[in-house]
């Protein structure tokens, strides 16, 4: 999966093995065959879909492959993000690179050529239903490799396929049987997104763990509640594991030992404290199965029909999304769940009767000054958001193609929302980090713990403490960016051993 991202996201180059290229030889060989024979083999000498007992004579076949890449290109709506179309075009080159497919060695080398040289085709939000492959965005993508419609070239500049691979010195490619159907049929852009947010949620449920960390500590709560031994009583292994988080970020903090002894009369947290084990693990063990159902689906050899190892070429069903789509939304349903915990913990900030002394929105004059008061109006606008995304959209199906493809699994569609998700998701981390950083100032003289203290002062070089009103935009917008970079995460663990 790290070597999707790589692709995708920052340009990595890929290459065709020579074991690759043999297979993908004598698979071509076998749809060269059968190309010649006079009984009708779908996609190599029938129309698709509803059209597929429509047999198609030799000399039309070309257009044939031609017309259903033309055809197909049909999405309309936003272009989508670069990374999402390198990303299916990596999976589409995968599948093809195991033999199964029928296409030939040149289509496939050029369609590695086509990455390589950072052409991207234009893809656009909507044109896929996730059933018989993401068919419009690939077919986008197919379009570009036979020198036709839109594209941005490595600069990001748009420009036309034909001028893009002219420059990179690419020969278009003139499409033969079966090649069409190869390279618009499979879950590859439904599954480069999965891969994708399971890489930036792998990273932001600990930044959840890190936010609840500092949140605990500066709201005056205990770390008793996330004691080794009463974890265990609950073996999820997410649970264990964001556990052990807020041990390590919260071990020898001067602000807990303040209120530790008989003293203290509190007798236990509100539940978005003392429950973020059990919330951010429950997470985790979703990324899991997530994580699993996305290795499962990056060893497939999705196409429709496909070529046996014995060279049968069958028809088969393999390019339904349904796998795909449902962990797609369950992540979006888990993740709206993270992101509500984290907005409870920053309202908690705020209320001057629930945050422990500390001012009324951490405003440094309330009533002339409204602190963070509407951070939290930002955070709640992003959860509501989220909820509304976390609608399955898997539970839908329109049927298609003249009701040929009468149940769809809209996996494109829950792929784009969980996008959506995780931005939010960032954000709201954003907030409930500065929202703890400055209650974490304002407990002063007290100091926080080792880790929780490291990323208070990796803010402060971005954003400043406590004091009167500002423009608050810009300084979540800086913290955001601080948890895509890396840097919230990497000034924990430099501070502190054993956080993950």
């Amino acid at each position: 999966m790290d070597e999707l991202v790589a692709v995708a996201r920052h340009g990595a180059p890929v290459e065709l093995t020579a074991d690759a290229l043999r297979a993908i030889q004598e698979s071509h060989d076998v749809i060269a065959a059968l190309a010649e024979d006079t009984e009708p083999h779908y996609g190599i000498s029938t129309g698709f879909g509803a059209l597929a007992t429509t047999f198609i004579p030799l000399e039309a076949r070309a257009r044939l492959q031609a017309g259903l890449i033309r055809s197909h290109a049909a999405g309309t709506g936003p272009v989508v993000e670069s990374e999402v179309t390198r990303a299916l075009m990596l999976q589409r080159l995968s599948t093809m690179a195991t033999g199964r497919t029928g296409v030939r060695p040149i289509t496939v080398q050029t369609y590695a050529a086509l990455l390589n040289a950072q052409i991207t085709p234009v893809v656009h939000e909507y044109g896929s239903l996730g059933c018989s492959g993401d068919l419009a965005p690939l077919a986008h993508c197919a379009l570009a490799l036979m020198g036709e419609g839109p594209v941005t070239d490595a600069d990001g500049t748009l420009t036309t396929a034909a001028q893009a691979m002219a420059e990179a010195g690419i020969e278009p490619v003139q499409l033969v049987e079966k090649e069409g159907l190869a390279l618009i049929n499979g879950t590859d852009g439904m599954l480069g997104m999965l891969v994708l947010a399971l890489h930036d949620l792998a990273g932001l449920v600990t930044v959840a763990d890190l936010a609840a960390a500092m949140s605990v500590e500066a709201l005056m709560g205990t770390d008793a509640v996330f004691a080794a031994d009463l974890i265990r009583l609950r073996p999820h292994p997410g649970q264990q594991q964001s556990a052990a988080n807020l041990r390590v970020l919260l071990e020898d903090s001067p602000i807990i030992q303040s209120h530790r002894g008989p003293e203290c009369t509190r007798v236990q947290d509100a539940y978005s404290l003392r429950c973020a084990p059990q919330v951010h693990g429950a997470v985790r063990d979703t990324l899991e199965h997530a994580r699993l159902v996305a290795l499962r689906e990056l060893s497939a050899a999705i196409d429709n029909p496909v070529v046996t190892h014995d060279h049968r070429v069958e028809s088969n069903g393999n390019f339904h999304g349904a796998p795909v789509a449902y962990a797609l939304d369950f992540l979006a349903i888990a993740i709206a769940d993270l992101a509500s915990m984290s907005e409870r913990r920053t309202d908690r900030h705020l209320d001057a009767k629930r945050n422990d002394g500390l001012p009324p929105f951490l405003a440094d004059t309330p009533g002339v000054d409204s602190g963070l008061m509407i951070a939290q109006y930002t955070a709640a606008g992003l959860v509501a958001e989220m909820k509304r995304l976390a609608v399955p959209a898997s539970a839908d199906s329109i049927p298609s193609s003249a009701m040929q493809e009468d149940h769809v699994s809209m996996g494109w569609h829950a792929a784009r929302k969980l996008r959506r998700s995780v931005d939010a998701l960032r954000d709201v981390l954003a907030i409930e980090l500065m929202t703890a950083a400055r209650s974490l100032d304002l407990r002063a003289p007290l100091q926080p713990a080792v880790g929780t203290g490291a990323v208070r002062d990796l803010l402060r070089t971005g954003v400043e403490g406590p004091g009167p009103d500002r423009f608050l935009a810009p300084e979540i917008g800086w913290v955001s960016a601080a948890i895509r970079s890396g840097a919230v995460l990497a000034a924990a663990k430099g501070a502190v051993a054993g956080l993950n």
